[in-house]
Parts: structure tokens; sequence; C-alpha cells
């Protein structure tokens, strides 16, 4: 489990460091509350993205992608208002929008990349 575990965290630092690129500010990492946790929340204009991380190794068990399901959509939504109502500095006048990144590949500093800035 320690490897997986290393291996996910890797590919959270990677995807921090990709949005970082394209001018988004990271605010908060890992957030937990009861519903569950919030991988990676930014700012990037007037929006606040709510980021979920899947990291795989390969695809032998499906696109990392296909791990946000419906059900998985809406405890992301419920998490992120969760998350503005828990930070209403941080959040006030700001469209709320989720979006994933998937890694996928053996390492993660190498792992393809994949951005989906609106995930509806």
């Amino acid at each position: 489990m320690a490897a997986k575990d290393d291996l996910g965290r890797a590919g959270e630092d990677r995807a921090a460091a990709h949005l970082d690129a394209l001018g988004y500010d990271i605010i908060d990492r890992n957030w937990r509350c009861p519903q569950g946790e919030i991988d990676i929340v930014a700012r990037i204009g007037g929006v606040l993205a709510v980021v979920e991380v899947k990291t795989r190794r390969s695809e032998s068990y499906g696109h990392p992608f296909e791990a946000i399901d419906a059900r998985k959509r809406r405890r992301l939504w419920q998490l992120a208002y969760a998350w503005a109502q828990a930070h209403p500095d941080a959040a006030e006048h700001r469209t709320i929008r989720l979006e994933a990144i998937g890694l996928t590949g053996r390492d993660a500093a190498t792992a393809r990349l994949e951005h989906l800035v609106d995930l509806l």
C-alpha cells in the first residue's frame, strides 16, 4: 500500500506543479471534512477550481478518469460547497468548477498527464 500512496502523492505534487505553471494559485491541498477529501483547491481568475487527481501505473484497470463517475462527481460538488462554506473569504464572488487531472505511468514525474478543465 505504501508504494501506491507514494505514487498518489507524487501524482498530486505533479498535478499541483502543472496547475501552478498554468497560472493557478494553489490555496489548499488534501482538505478533509466528514464527507471526504479534496485533492487540490486552486484559484484562476474568478474561478475556484476543485481538482480531483487520479494517478495510475497503467490503464490495465481503466483510464484514470473512469474512476470519476456520476456518484464521485456528486460527492466532489458536495465537498466543493463544504470547502466554500468553511472558507467564505477565499470563495466569495468566485464561480466553482470541478476539474480532473489524470496521470498514467510508472513514475509520476514522467507519466502522461491529462487535464479536464470543466468536469460536469
